[in-house]
């Protein structure tokens, strides 16, 4: 349960937050074309669990029982700009996972590509958490994972998340906020995602892992869960051919496309944008793999380490919990001050 100072803190930082994102957004979305359900994309599964808008610009997609459901674009794409306004089921959504997110991998099943916006359910009354994830050529083995707080809640009203990708890097949005920026480096090789790759949405059971875990389940009682996309875009060059085999003129058409793409203002990194992403960083983030020194003893090639994300990192990533370093005895009451707690790895207590 929020305790009233954090949710004094999380409506100013909701204030914050609306002030940045409406300064992002000037011009962002005047760029951005979208698109209606049948101009790009088909049902993936549980259809009877989606609900289309009259004019096919705003979908739901539920969560029951039965089952999820989901919606994939009607073609893959080689780079892009991937974007959607999306609003999250609310109350307790324990276990829930909704998912935007780029993947190959009903086509290379080996060796897939994948870039996730991945939104993962509370219990009543505590937030959303959003996890963006970066896999290329199968590399889930070295997941490139991280997971934050959302600055604003993402039940009461929807908001924009959007996936750029071209040959040369990779920048997830929220608001016309730049997050994170992944460059590809020499050192990644084939894990940076380079085949082409379809956009998928999704609403799941994630009852294994999504809630601490796993300790919190869905709760099909509280539902059904339901989640809602509209302003959808897909901008980028379509491979007309096997996506396992790319032809040169699709090669080339698409070479030129992503030359168009990267011309964009929405594509441009500036450094005003990349305060504003650092800023988010320092405030929101509770886990990256470049500062898990537990399970990667050295940070990935790509990773710009920051001694003050790595300080907030240490302080309350989510890899860490908060131990007493003597425990009292049953019984016995202590009239010292309680012992300095310790950060231990979850690796550790586990």
């Amino acid at each position: 349960m929020l305790h009233p100072q954090r949710s004094m803190a999380a409506a100013w930082l909701a204030v914050v937050w609306a002030c940045m994102s409406m300064a992002a957004a000037a011009g962002f979305l005047d760029e951005l074309p979208t698109m209606a359900f049948e101009e790009g994309f088909s049902p993936l599964f549980g259809e009877d669990n989606m609900v289309k808008s009259a004019d096919g610009r705003t979908v739901s997609i539920t969560l029951n029982r039965y089952t999820g459901s989901g919606f994939i674009s009607s073609d893959y794409y080689h780079h892009g700009f991937f974007s959607a306004s999306i609003k999250l089921p609310k109350d307790h959504t324990a276990g829930v996972v909704v998912a935007f997110y780029l993947s190959n991998g009903d086509v290379f099943e080996k060796t897939h590509d994948e870039l996730d916006f991945e939104f993962l359910g509370n219990r009543y009354r505590h937030e959303w958490k959003m996890q963006t994830n970066v896999y290329g050529n199968g590399s889930t083995d070295r997941g490139r994972e991280e997971r934050y707080l959302m600055p604003f809640d993402p039940t009461a009203d929807a908001h924009r998340f959007s996936i750029l990708w071209s040959s040369r890097l990779i920048v997830f949005y929220v608001d016309g906020v730049p997050i994170r920026e992944v460059p590809r480096t020499p050192a990644m090789g084939a894990d940076y995602p380079s085949k082409p790759m379809a956009m998928y949405v999704t609403i799941w059971d994630g009852s294994t892992w999504a809630t601490d875990n796993g300790k919190y389940k869905v709760n099909y009682k509280r539902g059904p869960f339901t989640a809602v996309f509209s302003d959808l875009v897909l901008r980028g060059c379509r491979v007309s051919s096997d996506i396992r085999l790319a032809s040169v003129d699709d090669q080339d058409r698409c070479a030129a496309a992503e030359a168009e793409l990267m011309d964009a203002e929405y594509a441009t990194m500036t450094p005003g944008k990349r305060m504003a992403m650092r800023r988010f960083r320092q405030r929101q983030m509770l886990y990256t793999v470049c500062y898990d020194t537990n399970r990667y003893p050295e940070p990935f090639p790509e990773c710009d380490v920051n001694m003050a994300e790595r300080q907030m990192y240490w302080q309350w990533g989510e890899s860490k919990v908060v131990r007493p370093r003597v425990r009292p005895r049953p019984g016995h009451r202590s009239k010292r001050r309680p012992p300095t707690p310790m950060l231990v790895s979850l690796q550790q207590a586990d």
